[in-house]
């Protein structure tokens, strides 16, 4: 079983620069992400949009990578962990960009399954906006992952910023390194978190 997903090519006609994955939110879906491509502002990348495997219990269109509502919380969050990998590792054949060549980047539930599955994976980086991090979080010792960039809002009413905090403190015990903002806003992706976004980008790909 694979993921849906949209893809969208570079948009000059030479290899992408690399390729950057987004992970939707609880209950939103690919088509909600990809609507934010043009603030990205960068042109030269591939970026691909997946659906998570599960329907969202409150939506027709929303989808879930693992349930949150309490009785059954976290339920599919292991089968939804391989299936990412498993899309995440054959996206090289598909695409023709290497995971040394890919971030993977994602919103609230979409940042958590960052964080869980992307320390495993030799990636060019980490994206985490608005998330958090999973209970039974991996802790194998590594010899390097990759950078992540950690972001949340300070009025954050969904996901609290404690967890941003909790995130980045584990995630540095690791030997990750971290770079990390806050800012005014709450449970959203703002235009001052797509523009440390691209910089982050920027760089880790030189």
């Amino acid at each position: 079983m694979s993921l849906q997903h949209i893809t969208f090519s570079a948009s000059n006609s030479e290899p992408p620069a690399g390729l950057i994955v987004t992970l939707h939110g609880w209950g939103a879906n690919a088509e909600d992400v990809a609507s934010l491509l043009p603030f990205f502002r960068l042109p030269n990348y591939q970026f691909v949009f997946p659906n998570a495997p599960y329907p969202f219990p409150d939506s027709a269109t929303g989808r879930a990578w693992y349930d949150l509502r309490m009785e059954n919380m976290f339920q599919g969050l292991a089968e939804s962990r391989q299936l990412l990998t498993d899309w995440l590792q054959s996206l090289e054949s598909s695409t023709g960009v290497p995971l040394s060549r890919t971030i993977l980047s994602g919103f609230s539930q979409g940042g958590a399954m960052t964080l869980d599955v992307g320390l495993q994976l030799p990636l060019a980086g980490l994206i985490v906006m608005s998330g958090y991090l999973h209970p039974e979080i991996a802790t194998a010792t590594k010899s390097s992952f990759p950078p992540t960039l950690i972001m949340h809002g300070r009025n954050d009413q969904v996901v609290p910023l404690q967890a941003a905090l909790k995130a980045r403190e584990t995630v540095e015990a690791l030997g990750v390194a971290t770079e990390y903002h806050e800012f005014d806003m709450g449970h959203e992706i703002s235009p001052e978190m797509l523009e440390v976004l691209r910089k982050f980008v920027v760089n880790v790909m030189k």
